[in-house]
């Protein structure tokens, strides 16, 4: 094949794989089908061997050139200059593919799609490293080209939603390549008669088989996005920019998906746990005034935690709640301890020995929800492999000159339970989401 006509293909190749790109936003919102990503793949194949046929190609026409050269008889072999340092481009090494931050490559790609044939106008170098198969990026029209996303800043934002205290760090989300995962729950307990049982066995004697009993359950990952919109006085902001699309975008999508995770109703969006089978809710004591919280609520809160998986329990508690908790005693010895060296400390504390996280996902004090115990490992959550997904277009908002930013990324969870366990000796049920009823 001459070195046209593989060009010509190599063209084709990039052609043929945008439009797979483009399909995949259009049909699926960005997620890319079994079928796409087969001929996708293939498309990859075929490209490096048509890439090696035209090094080849080249490679024979620098002989041909080589070969017209005479070299003068008189002239001196070059002697053996020892090692040499090497010099490469390193610049798909870099994360940041040379990008300062993700408001950098904001305005490099706006400046691109200022106007067609911007490329002929001096394109950003940065934007054309890694350019052979872009798969996480693409504006928004069939016809446009696309530039691919440096992979640290879609980490930078996936990192800032798992950083430091938060519910969906606690539940530590599974990874899945699926938009929806199959589990099997087992809601029986070691001291139930059911399910899979351990025996005293005598010598010789033949051994009791026990059965286990699950349940399976569909979990559906549900997509969560933050579609963000840029003036031109924004995107000639970088500092105010930067901090829009990351630390703006990670803030909405952690407290979103948080707030699912507590109280989702498992419609297009996790299971939360109080909305679930699995709660338990702890009365409120006889004439005990309205809007306080007393030594035997907590105490009763703690005796409902199913023990048997409570490593990582804390509690979750409205800021409202801190007067009453403060001053909990049982007798003379307090209820809530401070983290430290008293109150200059606060407000990390403990209640009963567990951490409380102060949160704006529970109620002000005196409603329900104002405080809950819960054991995290009680709540089953998944999301799609590969992380967070961001996609740029000015083509939405052209006629207003805004630019507009999309992070989406999947998430899918519901307790474990279906309800409450029943204990070995009788007694209340147990569970890993305690909550305390309304005083009014």
């Amino acid at each position: 094949m001459k070195l046209k006509d593989l060009l010509a293909r190599l063209a084709a190749i990039k052609t043929e794989a945008k439009a797979i790109c483009d399909a995949a936003d259009s049909d699926n919102a960005g997620d890319i089908t079994e079928d796409q990503k087969k001929v996708f793949d293939a498309l990859m194949v075929e490209k490096d061997e048509v890439n090696a046929n035209i090094k080849r190609l080249e490679q024979l026409g620098d002989m041909d050139a080589s070969a017209g050269r005479v070299t003068e008889p008189s002239a001196p072999a070059n002697p053996d200059p020892g090692p040499r340092a090497t010099v490469h481009d390193r610049a798909e090494e870099d994360p940041m593919r040379g990008f300062a931050h993700v408001a950098d490559f904001a305005m490099a790609v706006r400046a691109a799609s200022a106007r067609p044939g911007a490329e002929a106008y001096g394109l950003d170098p940065r934007l054309n490293i890694g350019a052979d198969a872009p798969t996480n990026f693409h504006r928004e029209t069939g016809s446009s080209d696309g530039f691919m996303v440096p992979p640290m800043i879609v980490q930078t934002v996936w990192d800032m939603i798992f950083d430091g205290e938060g519910i969906l760090n606690a539940v530590a989300p599974e990874p899945t390549e699926s938009n929806q995962v199959q589990i099997s729950r087992d809601e029986s307990t070691p001291w139930s008669s059911t399910g899979l049982q351990a025996n005293w066995a005598s010598e010789g004697v033949q051994l009791s088989p026990s059965r286990l009993l699950t349940e399976q359950s569909n979990v559906q990952l549900h997509k969560l996005h933050a579609f963000v919109t840029a003036t031109e006085e924004l995107l000639s902001d970088a500092p105010r920019l930067n901090n829009r699309l990351t630390k703006g975008a990670a803030a909405v999508i952690k407290w979103v998906a948080d707030d699912a995770i507590v109280l989702g109703d498992g419609v297009g969006k996790p299971l939360g746990w109080q909305t679930s089978g699995a709660l338990v809710t702890i009365a409120k004591e006889a004439a005990q005034a309205a809007d306080t919280i007393v030594s035997a609520n907590v105490l009763k809160m703690f005796a409902r935690l199913l023990a048997i998986q409570s490593r990582g329990a804390f509690w979750l508690a409205h800021k409202s709640t801190l007067p009453q908790l403060a001053v909990l005693t049982i007798g003379n010895q307090p209820v809530y301890t401070q983290v430290g060296t008293g109150i200059q400390d606060m407000p990390a504390a403990r209640l009963l020995g567990m951490p409380i996280v102060w949160s704006e996902h529970a109620q002000v004090v005196g409603d329900l929800n104002d405080i809950n115990l819960v054991s995290p490992m009680g709540y089953y959550a998944t999301t799609k492999a590969g992380g967070m997904k961001f996609a740029q277009s000015m083509h939405l908002f052209f006629d207003f000159d805004v630019q507009a930013f999309r992070w989406t990324f999947r998430l899918g969870g519901q307790p474990y339970l279906s309800a409450p366990v029943t204990p070995a000796n009788g007694g209340d049920t147990l569970s890993h989401f305690i909550t305390l009823a309304a005083r009014a």
